[in-house]
């Protein structure tokens, strides 16, 4: 069995308007306005709540590591109840990942968002059933870059990790994939694509459109 391993937030789903703002909502409560923008601070939010609560403080000129601690469950709170307002599937993934199903080759998704969380979005946005496994940051102690994540959610699909890739946004995807010893594959539409050239990852993908035979050469023929 063949298995694409997707991260989820900037690889599958940009959910980047959505966690603005979930943490601009924090920000509003304490009377701070929306210091964060839902296009300029894209990757910031890809890189968790805490990350945008600690820049959000920051432009405001207030907080501490225990002021992002005391937000973090609001802002999740907020997020979750606001998940799929403005989140969209990147033009022409699911047709990929179809495309990918009918030649054999399973795909499962392992991310650094909490799995609950990863769930609902999945579940709302009509996208779970097109995926195997999912694996989230809390499903096991270890979470990405650590390659433990990325092993779980080939081996829930029935899979060997020795014959999967990650297609990823950003260097977290890129060093799980060289950890677990598999290709690496770094979409050109994330939130810093400036960035992918230094990586030196096997791929860089400009439209899922490509993924299916990138897939079929670096995993091999089934």
């Amino acid at each position: 069995m063949r298995i694409v391993v997707f991260d989820l937030d900037g690889t599958l789903v940009d959910t980047g308007a959505d966690l603005i703002a979930a943490a601009n909502a924090c920000f509003d409560a304490m009377g701070a306005g929306h210091p964060l923008d839902p296009v300029a601070d894209k990757a910031v939010a890809f890189r968790g709540g805490r990350a945008m609560l600690r820049l959000g403080f920051e432009r405001i000129g207030r907080g501490d590591e225990a002021a992002v601690d005391a937000h973090y469950g609001p802002l999740l709170e907020h997020y979750g109840a606001n998940i799929d307002t403005h989140s969209q599937v990147y033009p022409g993934a699911m047709e990929a990942v179809d495309e990918m199903a009918r030649a054999g080759i399973v795909s499962v998704i392992c991310t650094n968002k909490p799995e609950g969380l990863a769930e609902t979005l999945m579940a709302r946005m009509g996208l779970r059933d097109a995926f195997a496994a999912l694996v989230g940051a809390d499903t096991l102690p270890l979470r990405k870059p650590d390659p433990a994540p990325f092993r779980e959610a080939v081996t829930r699909a029935g899979g060997d990790p020795a014959r999967a890739l990650m297609v990823g946004d950003t260097e977290t995807d890129h060093l799980t994939a060289r950890a677990a010893g598999v290709p690496s594959v770094l979409v050109r539409f994330g939130p810093e694509p400036e960035r992918l050239a230094e990586l030196g990852a096997d791929a860089i993908l400009d439209a899922y459109a490509d993924l299916p035979d990138l897939a079929e050469r670096l995993l091999g023929r089934g």
